[in-house]
């Protein structure tokens, strides 16, 4: 039996697939990665993996200038995106879902950072993200963007409309971050960023008391979203 391949792609060390991980491997892929800093990055075809998987990172869409791979991985996301091949972006990820797609990314009025809930649109019955409605899920993000053409909006915060989408049951683009909550690499992001979150009107403590509490179960709800997908794509 052939082994279905994922492919994630990091942007930073620090953001990585966290608890998507379980329900990515238990629906049969063998996972690798890759850093857009690995020199063999700029050379690969982004059409070839059964699965992509696009992190975060703290950088914009719109910084090309600072950041080169972004037009690169930007011009090989879209033929995969014209293909219809299963694509999952997370925050930034999700981002560059949007902007490969024809919408604007922009630098949004509010930082939003920590844990709240999202509202999941009950005119998508079928919505995978059912599993997260009224579960606190981590923000982390100041950027936002238009939503793309021919994609369902799938979940809106009280701070940014475009929280989640999809298009088709292939794509999908997730704003928040429901993998992490139980993932070390937390602390790296409030030693990283720590502006980020004052920012948004919070503080460390206050941050590292919610994750502690309210992180595993909003992990299990991001499992359970992820294996739905999964297992509906086509």
């Amino acid at each position: 039996m052939t082994t279905k391949t994922a492919l994630i792609i990091r942007h930073v060390p620090y953001e990585g697939v966290a608890g998507y991980r379980q329900p990515i491997e238990a629906a049969g892929y063998d996972v690798d990665r890759i850093d857009v800093t690995d020199p063999a990055f700029s050379s690969l075809d982004l059409r070839e993996p059964d699965l992509l998987i696009m992190m975060g990172g703290p950088m914009g869409v719109y910084e090309q200038d600072t950041h080169p791979w972004i037009a690169c991985q930007m011009r090989r996301l879209a033929l995969r995106l014209e293909a219809g091949r299963p694509t999952l972006g997370v925050c930034f990820g999700a981002q560059m879902i949007a902007a490969a797609m024809g919408a604007d990314v922009y630098a949004g009025p509010h930082k939003e950072v920590g844990f709240h809930s999202v509202t999941v649109h009950e005119h998508v019955p079928d919505s995978p993200l059912r599993h997260i409605a009224s579960v606190p899920v981590l923000h982390w993000h100041g950027d936002t963007f238009s939503l793309p053409d021919n994609v369902e909006l799938l979940a809106s915060s009280h701070l940014y409309d475009h929280q989640a989408f999809r298009r088709g049951p292939n794509i999908l683009a997730l704003q928040f971050h429901a993998e992490m909550g139980m993932d070390p690499r937390f602390d790296a992001w409030i030693e990283q960023w720590p502006e980020s979150v004052i920012e948004a009107g919070g503080d460390e403590a206050s941050l590292r008391a919610a994750h502690d509490s309210l992180g595993p179960k909003a992990v299990a709800a991001g499992q359970g979203m992820i294996a739905q997908w999964l297992e509906g794509l086509r």
